[in-house]
C-alpha cells in the first residue's frame, strides 16, 4: 500500500515494510523502490509523522537517485542507428511485460514497465533491436561485399562483442556486433571487408594492409572513422 504526506508543495509518497525484529524505524530511498519506511508495527499518524520529520532529507535523496545518469536513455536522449543520430521518447506503461522499441526514421519510442529496473529493460530491447537488424541488414550486404572482391567466407554470426565491431575466426566464420548498425553504411561496408579480407590473411600483417588496400584504396581514412567511434 502507498502512502502520501504533503510537505509544502512536495507530494511524499512511500511504502511500509513491518520488520519487527527492528528496534526502531529508519527510511530508505532508492531508485527503484522509491521511500521506503521500515521498523516495528506502527498508525499511518506515527508513520506520516517520520516521513514528514525526514521530509527535507528525502526530497534531497530522491533528486539524487532520479537524476539521470549520464548513459540512462531517457525522453530526449539520442540514440544512434546507420551513422545518424535520433529523438528518443520513453513512454511508460504500466505491467508492461517486456520493453518493446520502435522506430519510425526520424525517432525512436520506447515503451518500459514503470517497475522495476527500468534501464535494464531498455537496454536488453535496444539490444534486440540492434540485434534484429544486423541480422537483416548485414547479412546481404557481406554477400555483396564478398561477391563484388571475390574473396569468400563460411558463415556469418551476430554476437556482442565488448571490445571489436567484428571478427573473423581460423574457419572463416565471420562474426559481427550488433552494434555495427549505429555506423553508416560507408564504414559498415568498411567493417565487412576488412574481416572478409581477413578470410585470406588472418593477422594483421603488411599482407593483410596490402589485400585490404586492394578493396579499399582508402582504408586509412575508414579505419581511423571506425576507431574514432566509442563501442
Amino acid at each position: 500500500m502507498i502512502h502520501h504526506v504533503q510537505y509544502g508543495p512536495h507530494r511524499i509518497s512511500y511504502t511500509i515494510q513491518e520488520r519487527p525484529e527492528l528496534a526502531a524505524h529508519y527510511l530508505s530511498v532508492a531508485q527503484h523502490e522509491g521511500v521506503v519506511l521500515k521498523g516495528p508495527r506502527l498508525s499511518a499518524a506515527e508513520a506520516d509523522s517520520l516521513v514528514l520529520k525526514k521530509a527535507r532529507w528525502i526530497l534531497d535523496k530522491l533528486a539524487l537517485v532520479r537524476a539521470p545518469r549520464p548513459e540512462d536513455v531517457v525522453t530526449g536522449s539520442r540514440i544512434s542507428y546507420l551513422g545518424r543520430s535520433y529523438y528518443t521518447q520513453v513512454v511508460f506503461v504500466p505491467g508492461l511485460p517486456k520493453a518493446q522499441v520502435t522506430f519510425n526514421h526520424s525517432s525512436f519510442r520506447i515503451q518500459v514497465a514503470p517497475e522495476g529496473d527500468v534501464q535494464a529493460a531498455i537496454a536488453q530491447a535496444l539490444a534486440a533491436f540492434f540485434r534484429a537488424k544486423a541480422r537483416a541488414k548485414l547479412a546481404p550486404r557481406l554477400r555483396q561485399c564478398a561477391a563484388q572482391t571475390g574473396l569468400t567466407y563460411a558463415a556469418l554470426k551476430i554476437r556482442q562483442m565488448p571490445k571489436r565491431w567484428g571478427s573473423c575466426t581460423a574457419q572463416d566464420v565471420i562474426m559481427l556486433n550488433p552494434e555495427v548498425m549505429k555506423l553508416p553504411f560507408t564504414l559498415i561496408d568498411y567493417v565487412l571487408v576488412h574481416e572478409l579480407c581477413h578470410t585470406r590473411v588472418k593477422s594483421h600483417n603488411k599482407e593483410f594492409w596490402a589485400e585490404l588496400a586492394r578493396h579499399c584504396p582508402d582504408w586509412k581514412e575508414l579505419d581511423k572513422r571506425v576507431k574514432d567511434i566509442r563501442l
